[in-house]
């Protein structure tokens, strides 16, 4: 008996082609064993055909990888154990740590743009490509430990070294509730496409890789062995997550956790404090999730113990350098001045916003916003450390006794000496005509 089944809304082809075609499909189910799928499209001017057969056929999972225009033609591997996935082939790739991360609809991050035309020839490209290989391997994880604040997600690649790769950065996670999650985001993952087709979408040099992503169209695209840099990875899916994130009332923070004595505490610190104490941190990564009930790191970390959820903060601390002496080495701040610091991030005569250079789909002053509303609603105490005496920087080992120290004895609320104020009011009012009334220096 044969079953016709049409599936709508019709399947957005947006991300693969102009905005003005239009696509629909039509799946086929012969017997429980046999798909066939017909994709229509006016750019295209005809159907086209896919038939499967085969045990592994699941019609459900196939229609999904569809909807992202990638047309099953050999065989789905979804969801596989570490020991599967090396069965399958699957080696630990070496790491990398060479590639540019493009981001299209960062509101920071540098200039390493890359325009819609661009990223809807890219998706074209690798969707065709995905959809042309024997063997497609499914992924399904998750950004952040907490239920109610993460980001689920579908990685799709070609090669089973790539999903061994992401697997050991995501969170662990049902694949029903990706398929149900309102909102996924979706890594296309082409390890064996073809240079010349990725240098003809106009990026710049391929080289031996490229990590791009569409914040719009929430997608990450890993060309050929950018899945091993995990670095850009995780910059680009933090980027793509954080609407995500906050749209279910989480703060994603480019912060980093460190349990002391049963206190938690948020750190936010220039990145070559934080690489000289990383040993001491839940993980070395930026990137946390500060939601109303708990605090989790953005993905896997080395050292959570067992548990990737931790209670809210005891305290945030945020780490200055000023080796002129104007700001003191310890003072407290109040949740004003905590959201002042953190929007300018004073760093040694410069300013980097939100202690950030990456790539963020949020403004710095939204989450600064957010940070004051969640310090006044937990009263978590927040302190300023300056990490330098005159020309010398604290140690990892010195900075981290510091701020243990820190929490053990009262702390004077913060003055600073010199002009130090005019130099932040003349920074944050050339970014922004006009900030809250409660934050202050």
């Amino acid at each position: 008996m044969v079953r016709n089944l049409v599936l709508k809304p019709l399947i957005q082809s947006s991300f693969t082609r102009p905005s003005t075609s239009s696509a629909s499909l039509l799946l086929l189910l012969s017997s429980p064993h046999i798909i066939q799928m017909q994709i229509w499209n006016s750019t295209y001017g005809g159907i086209r055909t896919y038939v499967r057969e085969g045990p592994e056929v699941s019609p459900g999972l196939n229609w999904a990888l569809a909807a992202k225009g990638v047309i099953v033609q050999g065989k789905v591997f979804p969801n596989l154990t570490p020991s599967e996935l090396k069965q399958s082939g699957a080696t630990i790739a070496q790491s990398l740590t060479e590639f540019l991360v493009h981001v299209r609809g960062s509101v920071v991050g540098g200039a390493s743009e890359i325009s819609k035309a661009q990223f809807g020839k890219l998706i074209k490209q690798v969707t065709n490509h995905l959809s042309s290989t024997p063997n497609i391997f499914v992924h399904d994880g998750a950004i952040g430990s907490s239920p109610k604040c993460d980001a689920k997600l579908r990685v799709i690649s070609d090669s089973p070294s790539a999903i061994l790769s992401l697997s050991n950065i995501l969170y662990k996670t049902p694949s029903r509730s990706v398929s149900h999650d309102s909102c996924p985001l979706t890594v296309y993952v082409a390890t064996s496409i073809s240079p010349s087709v990725v240098e003809a979408v106009g990026v710049g040099s391929y080289s031996n890789g490229l990590i791009a992503a569409d914040i719009e169209r929430s997608f990450l695209v890993l060309c050929g062995e950018a899945f091993s840099d995990a670095s850009g990875t995780k910059k680009a899916l933090s980027a793509l997550s954080e609407p995500v994130i906050a749209a279910r009332g989480g703060i994603p923070l480019p912060a980093r956790i460190l349990v002391s004595g049963g206190s938690v505490i948020i750190l936010f610190a220039p990145e070559d404090t934080i690489q000289s104490c990383a040993d001491s941190l839940i993980s070395p990564d930026a990137g946390i999730i500060l939601s109303p009930q708990v605090v989790a790191p953005l993905f896997q970390a080395r050292k959570a113990g067992g548990s990737n959820l931790f209670k809210l903060p005891t305290a945030i601390v945020f780490a200055c350098s000023d080796p002129s002496g104007c700001i003191p080495t310890v003072s407290k701040l109040s949740p004003g001045q905590a959201a002042y610091q953190f929007l300018a991030g004073y760093q040694g005569g410069n300013f980097v916003p939100a202690f950030s250079r990456g790539h963020s789909s949020i403004d710095p002053l939204e989450l600064s916003k957010a940070l004051l509303a969640k310090l006044k609603e937990n009263q978590v105490s927040t302190y300023l450390i300056n990490i330098n005496r005159g020309k010398e920087t604290l140690s990892g080992k010195e900075f981290i006794q510091l701020v243990d120290s820190t929490l053990s004895r009262t702390i004077q609320p913060f003055q600073a000496k010199g002009d130090l104020e005019g130099k932040y009011r003349a920074f944050l009012l050339g970014k922004y005509t006009r900030l809250p009334d409660e934050f202050s220096f």
